[in-house]
């Protein structure tokens, strides 16, 4: 899932130096990427903890950023430390609430209940000073509400809770989007990415105290650490990639190119979920939690659409 892409449903319209088609073909790796790297947490997540997976992961990837960040002389230390120590905050609580999910829902389910991001966003802008939503923006926040009660399915029966905790990672990352554009739009996008990794450090060492603290309360949060063995250290070497390529590659492409068109093409996150859900989990959505997801995508579409000028 894209974790530093400066949305804004309020955007100027493109400059003649954008390079769009770069930018498109930038943000369809990012989310391919991306989505295998959540895959890969929901196939660790039955042998190893969260806090374990944040902690390794990051740490395999700092080396990466550190490269690159020296490679293109990129300062280390942010222009605005508490928005971006802020910005990390929400996203680890994003990445947190998301993962959570993971063992309990499809991907594809988890991914679509997620993607209601551009509905709070522009739920959001709407409470801010001079914010104004289209009408065509509060149609699209009741379409995906539509889909969203369509996956939840409300009642005694096929109501999943778990479906609640890509909702909250939803409205996380869309505090964090405006965010970044309001306070952390003149920082590197590899100086964000850094400190995102820093606290996925300091969170995956807080979770694993707390573990510790707590034994015997099992679960994908407080799960003690487990042995790694050659193909474990490779899936968390891939997801160190992908972390890498997801924090640089969408701020790239949310650079280069108008915000709303880079969304649309973000939306294909819900696509490449339903690939490997099925390639790597056997996941068949049914045709209800299907049409959800539909409904939610096409909202989110709307809401873009709406935000442009």
């Amino acid at each position: 899932m894209p974790p530093a892409a400066p949305l804004s449903p309020a955007d100027p319209a493109a400059p003649a130096d954008d390079r769009i088609g770069l930018a498109v073909a930038v943000i369809l790796g990012t989310v391919l990427a991306l989505s295998l790297g959540d895959a890969l947490v929901k196939a660790l997540a039955g042998g190893f903890a969260l806090g374990q997976i944040f902690l390794l992961r990051s740490l395999l990837a700092l080396p990466l950023l550190l490269w690159l960040m020296r490679a293109r002389r990129v300062p280390l230390w942010p222009v605005a430390l508490g928005w971006v120590a802020l910005r990390s905050a929400l996203l680890v609580s994003m990445w947190i609430a998301y993962y959570l999910a993971l063992p309990h829902l499809d991907l594809s389910v988890a991914a679509a209940a997620y993607y209601t991001l551009p509905l709070f966003i522009t739920l959001f802008s709407g409470l801010l000073p001079g914010g104004r939503v289209a009408p065509l923006g509060w149609f699209a926040v009741v379409l995906g509400f539509a889909g969203v009660l369509l996956i939840l399915r409300p009642g005694p029966e096929a109501f999943n809770l778990w479906a609640l905790a890509p909702l909250c990672a939803a409205m996380l990352y869309a505090a964090a989007m405006l965010l970044t554009r309001a306070r952390c739009r003149a920082e590197p996008p590899l100086t964000l990415a850094l400190w995102l990794n820093l606290g996925f450090i300091l969170a995956g060492i807080a979770i694993s105290a707390a573990s510790l603290a707590l034994p015997g309360q099992g679960g994908f949060l407080f799960a003690p650490w487990a042995a790694l063995d050659g193909p474990a250290w490779a899936a968390l070497a891939l997801m160190a990639v992908a972390l890498v390529i997801g924090g640089v590659g969408a701020a790239f492409a949310y650079q280069n190119a108008p915000p709303a068109l880079i969304g649309a093409f973000d939306f294909a996150y819900v696509g490449f979920a339903l690939l490997w859900g099925l390639l790597l989990f056997a996941e068949a959505p049914d045709a209800i939690a299907l049409s959800g997801i539909a409904l939610i995508v096409l909202s989110g579409l709307l809401s873009l659409r709406a935000g442009r000028p």
